[in-house]
């Protein structure tokens, strides 16, 4: 927040700042009808503040404006305070506050559904933490980061997380309740993984040094761990020990008289009772946690329906958890297709302001003056920028798949290599480079139930996984960048094939377009030759020989050729071709943060890198 003309003198503005303060936090606690007249003073107030005056309470004012918005849940609010504090802490020598100002940045950056934004904030955070004395400060940043990755459904990077936060945080007094929260998060995560017995462990240790809970958190704590062991006692068959577990889960709902604590409460009753084969008791305990959050937890209804649909489906009703998977496939892409697009657009926006750029609709001749104006790398760099977040989105869309990121950038650049063989121009070249690197953005919207399956599709969730095509085209229809028609294209029709069984338009032979076809080469080369969660690398000599045999089947049979001679040429010339497709990637400040986040979690020390439950 910089000085206005009419900056408040320093001693009146310290005054100032302290009281106001004392207002925010009795509004974070009690906020009323008057809150939001406190928020809109308060913005004013710590705007008229000369630069250099009571940095430390304002950065706390920053903190308490934040905080208000995010238990409104209005995330997207929260987000200019969030990034003011960050702002104002970076102008002293306070390693604390800034890690603080780091972590809380990334929460908000989470609770807005982007995980690339809120992984370079906690990035920042641990590199801030890496200054201070005590290193449990780190403890929260590793919850919270874990806790960014399991909404992003890569549990077995958030679990790590939380190891690493328990670790930290041992014995740690100030740090005791990040403790007892990521011990009960390693529980949470387990039920996803399978690690019954580490999910177990670390459940128990949440409840014994949670025994007698003094206050609602405590008590809400209490019941989130009760219930996770409930569920993963039921994963092993000990169906009457879930049972307990779920009943003093509900026990400590019905003192909180919260909620989502009673919904929480439900949902482990309602599972328990489906396990017992009591199913028509148990299914419409589940029915009654999906109202329950429908109507006053709207935030838990994505996770509620993924619970109604493992009931449904151990209850071997297949045909009612379908229609909730469609139910949660309708939720994702209203949700998180319009958190990308409204992101998108706030960023075009600002680039567009730094530009001195027209909006959209603005003057048609100053628009063809600028459009003159720039020229070569210039206007290179303009579209970079107005990709550069859907971008993000796109390679942690392929996160479960692709853990390092560089899946989506060697794709872009071995169909815009390809691109030139066929002798497409340079500027349509560089497009796709961009371009297919959005090719599955559209697996934000699929249901994790269906990216996670470790079995075969049936027919209906196959269906369900065919629309990521579409969903993608629509988001990127939706973006107003003019560069994007090419990249809509490549997301629609990525799937289709020269015979005309492909998805979703059942397009045939040149009634593909042509970036698709070549973005399908070479997606379809790099699945083959890099390790999957579910595959190993082919080598390369076979993976040419699948799309030899896939030649006017799958693929253009004119292109196919052309790629079959480009891809041994390409690697004779550059020697290492993960490498030299992967360029870019290595650029990319979300794969940087991922880079730095992993080196933290490894860490120099073996023996401190991962937590063992067993000690």
């Amino acid at each position: 927040m910089a000085d206005g003309p009419g900056a408040t003198a320093a001693p009146d503005a310290e005054a100032r700042c302290a009281a106001l303060l004392v207002r925010l936090r009795a509004a974070v606690t009690a906020p009323d009808a008057a809150t939001p007249a406190l928020c809109d003073e308060a913005m004013a107030l710590l705007a008229s503040v000369a630069d250099g005056v009571a940095v430390p309470t304002r950065i706390e004012c920053c903190f308490a404006l934040a905080q208000i918005h995010h238990l409104a849940a209005r995330a997207a609010a929260a987000r200019a305070p969030a990034r003011a504090a960050v702002d104002l802490a970076m102008t002293i020598d306070q390693a604390a506050l800034l890690r603080r100002a780091w972590t809380f940045l990334g929460v908000i950056e989470m609770e807005c559904g982007s995980l690339p934004s809120a992984t370079a904030c906690f990035s920042e955070a641990l590199q801030a933490a890496q200054r201070l004395a005590d290193p449990a400060e780190a403890s929260a940043v590793w919850n919270n980061l874990g806790l960014a990755l399991q909404r992003a459904s890569l549990n077995g990077e958030a679990l790590q997380c939380y190891q690493r936060a328990v670790a930290l945080s041992e014995g740690s007094v100030p740090f005791a309740v990040v403790h007892r929260a990521a011990l009960s998060n390693i529980a949470g995560c387990a039920v996803h993984l399978d690690d019954v017995r580490s999910g177990l462990l670390a459940a128990r240790r949440a409840i014994a040094l949670n025994a007698q809970p003094a206050d609602a958190a405590a008590r809400m704590s209490r019941a989130i761990a009760e219930g996770n062991q409930s569920r993963l006692l039921l994963q092993i068959g000990e169906v009457d020990a879930a049972a307990a577990h779920a009943e003093q889960a509900h026990r400590f709902a019905v003192e909180l008289s919260s909620a989502r604590a009673e919904l929480l409460s439900v949902l482990s009753r309602g599972l328990v009772a489906v396990h017992r084969d009591e199913t028509e008791a148990g299914l419409a305990l589940l029915k009654r946690g999906l109202e329950l959050a429908r109507q006053q937890v709207p935030a838990e209804v994505r996770d509620t329906l993924s619970i109604c649909i493992d009931g449904y489906r151990r209850a071997g009703q297949h045909d009612v958890a379908l229609v909730y998977l469609h139910e949660l496939l309708a939720m994702n892409r209203q949700a998180r297709a319009e958190q990308v697009v409204m992101q998108h657009r706030e960023h075009v926006a600002g680039l567009e302001r730094l530009a001195g750029a027209q909006p959209h609709g603005g003057d048609a001749s100053v628009s063809r003056q600028q459009a003159a104006l720039r020229s070569g790398l210039g206007e290179r760099d303009l579209v970079r920028n107005r990709m550069l977040l859907l971008e993000q989105q796109s390679v942690a869309a392929e996160l479960h798949d692709d853990t390092t990121g560089e899946h989506c950038y060697r794709v872009g650049r071995l169909a815009s290599i390809l691109g030139r063989a066929i002798g497409l121009e340079e500027h349509v070249c560089f497009l796709i480079d961009l371009a297919a690197r959005l090719h599955d953005i559209g697996k934000l919207v699929v249901p994790d139930e269906i990216l996670l399956k470790p079995g075969r599709l049936s027919d209906g969730e196959r269906a369900i996984m065919e629309t990521h095509t579409s969903a993608g085209a629509e988001i990127l229809a939706r973006s107003n960048v003019p560069q994007m028609h090419i990249a809509e294209e490549i997301a629609r029709h990525h799937h289709e094939r020269w015979d005309g069984r492909g998805y979703p338009m059942r397009l045939s032979r040149e009634r593909i377009p042509i970036a698709a076809r070549v973005t399908a080469l070479a997606d379809v080369f790099d699945a083959l030759t890099h390790a999957r969660p579910y595959k190993q690398a082919w080598p390369l000599a076979e993976a040419l020989d699948e799309i030899r045999r896939l030649r006017g089947v799958q693929f253009d049979p004119e292109l196919t050729d052309v790629f079959l001679d480009l891809v041994p040429r390409l690697q004779r010339q550059v020697g290492d071709l993960d490498a030299h497709l992967a360029e870019e990637a290595r650029r990319s400040p979300f794969v940087q943060a991922r880079r730095q986040i992993a080196a933290a979690l490894k860490g120099s020390d073996p023996a401190r890198s991962l937590f063992d439950l067993r000690r």
